[in-house]
């Protein structure tokens, strides 16, 4: 899955997408991730959905003969022209505060002191209550049918307007055999329908039991990794035969990776590449290949909030989705292992498909501000076959690949090295 996060609130009514999927089209992805498009609550947040079955207002094209269900339709048929199948955030972990079913299934809802409950979490040693939400009691509900069946008409109506898969937002909140059963019956029905579990934040035995309930992929917290620190490959294994995984350099939930980084675009272009060829499945939020810094806000952004940059990695972003797209290596849960090597400037990560599907070396630079250099004796020692290796790196490929093998890495510059 190369997945383009479209986000409605920069992208605007439905009937501003197109532009947006053609560029996704364009830059190589196979699927669109939209937050939730439902109507929200008090708030306003994407988040804090209200109504299920209707559209939020500011999507739906005022001005159009068709019904908001049909512009939806519609557009997701343009994407589907252009090779791109469309996914949906899932939100049934809670609701908005003031949605109707707070009052017509009370039965439904977490109670505290006789009260139905928000949502809240630990931050910095502090609690964080999100009054706007009413959490759904998936565990201890008198009613669990009657929610199950709520649920399961959410994820069905959002199936009827077109979309083929669904990103369940916190799915560790949810028991397991909640989504056995929904994802069970959903697949029974539409076969080609892909759920994903945002897990992050959790720990491994939740990640596990969670996906081990059907879903298709998990995401992985590879954005965070600093390249050196072992628990990104501890966590990598632990779950790489229960589930694949889906990296991601941003998302609409972590500061612009432009900003956050004081504007370099080697940190855009290093962070890409890791996160497309790391694991088996990659996402990037709209604007990445801009360089946008204003953090995407699932209340405040409007569509003026469009950047305009000099930055434009498209040619970068497209050759990566390219090289995934054709080596399986890069399309799976591959066998992964760092390799050490006397610069520790430098990370060198070996891979290699379960299946008959070849082997990879990236050699990456972690400096993004410096020059590093990278010499072997023999590439040939770094990986198990003799096959002749192969050089699909975005900048300056070499046609040869010498023994003994030197290259002088431009910061945050990543080599792909790929056998046949």
């Amino acid at each position: 899955m190369r997945i383009y996060n479209l986000f409605p609130l920069l992208a605007g009514p439905v009937s501003h997408w197109r532009p947006h999927l053609e560029r996704a089209a364009d830059l190589g992805f196979n699927w669109i991730f939209v937050n939730p498009i439902q109507k929200p609550g008090r708030s306003g947040s994407l988040y804090s959905i209200k109504d299920y079955f209707q559209i939020n207002p500011a999507l739906a094209d005022k001005r159009s003969d068709q019904s908001p269900d049909d512009q939806i339709r519609e557009m997701v048929g343009r994407a589907e022209d252009l090779g791109l199948r469309m996914m949906q955030d899932l939100v049934i972990n809670h609701c908005a505060y003031d949605s109707p079913l707070l009052k017509e299934h009370p039965q439904w809802f977490v109670k505290e002191k006789g009260r139905i409950a928000h949502p809240s979490c630990m931050e910095d040693g502090k609690k964080v209550v999100w009054r706007d939400l009413a959490s759904f009691d998936h565990r201890h509900t008198s009613d669990p049918e009657g929610l199950y069946r709520y649920c399961r008409s959410v994820v069905d109506h959002l199936i009827a307007l077109g979309f083929k898969g669904f990103r369940c937002d916190a799915a560790y909140q949810i028991p397991a055999k909640f989504w056995r059963k929904l994802i069970g019956e959903v697949k029974r029905a539409h076969p080609e329908v892909v759920f994903i579990a945002e897990t992050l934040g959790c720990s491994v035995d939740e990640t596990k039991q969670t996906a081990s309930a059907g879903f298709d992929y998990i995401y992985n917290s590879s954005k965070y990794w600093d390249f050196s620190s072992p628990w990104l490959m501890e966590q990598y294994d632990l779950t790489r035969d229960t589930v694949p995984s889906i990296g991601f350099p941003e998302s609409h939930d972590t500061p612009r990776l432009y900003a956050e980084s004081g504007r370099n675009v080697d940190a855009l272009k290093q962070r890409y590449l890791f996160s497309a060829l790391f694991s088996a499945g990659v996402m990037m939020p709209i604007g990445y290949e801009f360089g946008f810094e204003k953090p995407l806000h699932v209340v405040n952004t409007k569509p003026r909030d469009w950047e305009q940059t000099e930055v434009d990695i498209s040619d970068f972003i497209r050759h990566i989705n390219r090289v995934k797209s054709r080596h399986r290596v890069f399309q799976e849960e591959s066998i992964t292992q760092i390799q050490g090597h006397p610069n520790p400037a430098i990370l060198l990560l070996w891979k290699a498909a379960s299946q008959r599907g070849g082997e990879a070396l990236i050699i990456l630079n972690k400096n993004l501000h410096g020059r590093e250099y990278f010499y072997t004796d023999d590439l040939y020692q770094y990986i198990q076959s003799r096959k002749p290796l192969h050089d699909l790196s975005p900048q300056w490929a070499l046609d040869y690949l010498p023994t003994p093998f030197e290259f002088e890495l431009a910061p945050g510059m990543g080599r792909i090295l790929v056998t046949s």
